[in-house]
């Protein structure tokens, strides 16, 4: 008898199927318990899909946010850039007024080495001008001692013309007396008589001499006196020159320090401007490294794209076959261990791009939260190296306009002395021109002295005669 007719083994090939019937039922039930798993996490990655591709337009739109203040950043150092020419223009404006400043500045250095030597030649002009003036006063005095002299003896003159003309009353006298007995008694009493008419004329000759005398000597008191005050008024013009001239060589010593102060803190911004083109330099190096790791982010955020595209169409075939796997199922009523491990296949797949795509969105959130960090800094540092850029435009429009006034003020000061300096030239023609007419009138007078002294010498030895 074959063993496969045996009763029991009839019993066992009856209940075999529904023994696996049983088993096929709880593997579709775990199957279907693992269907509404995967199901819910389908559609929590759905849920999370919807989220990401939230984020991702939220990224796109910070990306171009970020694309516009590059941009605007861009114009900002431009901007910059032409504020740095502007300045280097100003700057080089700057340093040919100061070159023009400082050659005006030696120009008036020699005018007033200049002046100085014409100071010093005017304070020797003026003490040999003192010097004429004390010989010119012992002159007068010597003057009116030899006119008081001269008075005296033409006050003793007119006595002796007195006691002559009573000696020729008498001689006259005598003459009618003896004129016919004496005959060359009358030829002396004629030349008594002649001599007698030219000592008359040589009185009225010495009496005139000394009205012109008096007047000169009048007129000379009365120069004498315009020249004492033309002297103290040009000495007191010589100290307010002398003080100006003081004033002058303070403001020049001021301007000196002032320049060499101006030079200094010229250098240093030159220097900071050098370092502000150069950081704008770096800026611009790290403003086209930015957009670079922007072109990166986004050629890696399109392959993301591309990547979760994949994703999604692996995921969408996954719930087809899914699907289809379930309609089979539910079709066969059963499903055999090889499908049994081709859905954990899949499910295992699933998860495995399910993290994928989680950490290729975490990656791309932390690489965009560094990117605007980073885009915020540099943002940061290039406003405020702006405002460091404006301060020293201020700073140095205002060292300009102070340059412009101290050069107006030493223009002024300039134009001052040079006034004064043609106003002492004109005091000291004007005073030679004085001195040269009192000298003159001096030599004049003196020669009249000594025609006067011989004229009276003269007499006194026609007289002693």
């Amino acid at each position: 008898m074959n063993v496969k007719h045996w009763p029991w083994m009839k019993v066992y090939f009856k209940v075999k199927p529904l023994l696996k019937s049983a088993e096929t039922e709880k593997e579709l039930a775990n199957m279907k318990e693992n269907y509404d798993k995967m199901k819910s996490d389908l559609e929590t990655a759905l849920a999370k899909k919807k989220e990401l591709e939230e984020k991702m337009v939220v990224l796109v739109q910070e990306k171009n946010d970020l694309q516009l203040a590059v941009a605007s950043e861009s114009e900002c150092l431009s901007d910059a850039e032409e504020r740095c020419e502007g300045l280097i223009k100003s700057k080089i404006q700057l340093e040919a007024k100061l070159k023009e400043a400082t050659e005006r500045l030696e120009d008036e250095e020699e005018m007033n080495a200049e002046l100085t030597a014409k100071k010093r030649k005017l304070e020797d002009e003026c003490s040999e001008l003192k010097k004429d003036i004390d010989d010119l006063e012992l002159t007068l005095a010597k003057v009116e001692k030899e006119k008081h002299a001269t008075e005296n003896k033409v006050k003793n003159l007119t006595e002796e013309m007195a006691s002559q003309d009573e000696s020729i009353a008498k001689l006259t006298k005598e003459k009618k007396a003896l004129q016919e007995a004496h005959q060359q008694t009358l030829d002396d009493l004629q030349a008594e008589e002649d001599k007698v008419n030219t000592l008359t004329k040589s009185k009225t000759k010495l009496e005139q001499q000394v009205d012109d005398l008096e007047g000169s000597l009048e007129q000379e008191k009365k120069l004498r006196m315009d020249l004492e005050r033309a002297k103290r008024k040009l000495e007191g013009d010589l100290k307010l020159t002398q003080e100006s001239i003081m004033d002058l060589e303070n403001d020049k010593q001021q301007s000196d320090e002032k320049l060499k102060k101006k030079d200094f803190e010229i250098s240093q911004h030159l220097s900071k401007i050098e370092d502000e083109q150069s950081l704008g330099a770096q800026l611009q190096k790290k403003i086209k490294e930015l957009q670079a790791r922007i072109e990166e982010l986004e050629e890696e955020i399109e392959a993301e794209r591309a990547a979760r595209a994949k994703i999604e169409k692996q995921r969408a075939d996954l719930s087809r076959e899914l699907e289809e796997i379930s309609e089979r199922l539910e079709e066969a009523g059963g499903a055999t261990a090889a499908q049994i491990e081709m859905n954990k296949k899949r499910e295992a797949e699933f998860q495995k791009l399910r993290r994928d795509l989680e950490e290729s969105t975490l990656q791309h959130e932390a690489t965009a939260s560094a990117l605007r960090k980073k885009q915020a800094d540099s943002v940061a540092e290039l406003g405020e190296q702006i405002d460091n850029l404006q301060r020293v435009k201020q700073k140095l429009e205002k060292e300009k306009s102070e340059y412009k006034m101290e050069i107006d003020d030493l223009s002024s000061n300039m134009e001052a002395v040079a006034k004064a300096k043609a106003n002492l030239e004109k005091m000291c023609r004007t005073l030679e021109d004085q001195m040269s007419e009192l000298k003159t009138k001096s030599d004049e007078n003196m020669r009249q002295l000594n025609d006067a002294s011989a004229q009276r010498a003269r007499l006194q030895t026609e007289n002693g005669k």
